[in-house]
């Protein structure tokens, strides 16, 4: 089995999650596709095998550390350790502060950083190992500015763009490129306004080929229409 040319995306559902899969795919990776619903991933999977690709689903907590453990070492079983992961994950909770519970505060955290986290636990030593991998995380506006009723989401992306630049600093003099997609709009197929997940997921790809001599770390991404 090549285990050189796996991928997992770690909130692989409809939309962007799925774009991904299939751009790794198109090049020969076998896809990991991870989330909490079952139900949500075999769509994706099942598009996938159509073409041919190989994909497997690892349906998974990411804020659950034994939960997400138990994933990867059947992804590790089935598929191989992959050479790049990416965490798609989130959560929007959009409610004002006397709204919000303490909750939904915490778990909208969890999704957005902890489980970045966790990811990152898993796949690195492997990429360690053989001195090179990539890790791709996927921000939002709210990673670099607050906004109203947005505490939650915030919190939550901000948490994982200061991950992403400490995990940069980290592992890139040890072969492993980190970058942080910041995400400025609204994903869907309306090409005026919207970004094309089928364009974020080409970035994606390119940054995952970019040569070690320039690397990115960050970039966003918007509709040329967006106000920013």
């Amino acid at each position: 089995m090549d285990t050189s040319k796996v991928a997992a995306v770690v909130g692989a559902g409809p939309g962007l999650g799925a774009a991904l899969a299939r751009r790794f795919a198109r090049e020969g990776y076998a896809v990991g596709l991870f989330a909490r619903s079952e139900s949500s991933l075999l769509p994706v999977q099942q598009a996938l095998t159509k073409t041919g690709a190989r994909a497997g689903i690892y349906p998974a907590d990411a804020t659950d550390a034994a939960s997400l453990a138990s994933a990867f070492t059947r992804l590790r079983q089935e598929l191989g350790e992959p050479q790049v992961c990416i965490y798609n994950a989130g959560a929007f909770a959009m409610a004002g502060l006397l709204e919000l519970t303490p909750e939904q505060f915490e778990s909208s955290w969890r999704i957005g950083c902890m489980g970045a986290f966790h990811t990152a636990r898993e796949v690195v030593p492997a990429m360690l190992a053989r001195g090179r991998g990539t890790l791709l995380f996927t921000g939002a506006t709210a990673s670099l500015r607050g906004g109203a009723r947005f505490a939650a989401f915030a919190v939550g992306k901000f948490g994982l763009r200061a991950l992403a630049q400490s995990l940069a600093r980290e592992m890139g003099p040890r072969g492993i490129h980190v970058a942080h997609v910041i995400i400025d709009g609204t994903i869907g197929h309306e090409a005026s306004t919207m970004l094309s997940p089928d364009a974020i997921a080409e970035t994606y790809w390119q940054l995952h080929r970019q040569e070690p001599s320039a690397w990115t770390q960050e970039l966003d991404l918007r509709p040329a229409t967006e106000k920013f």
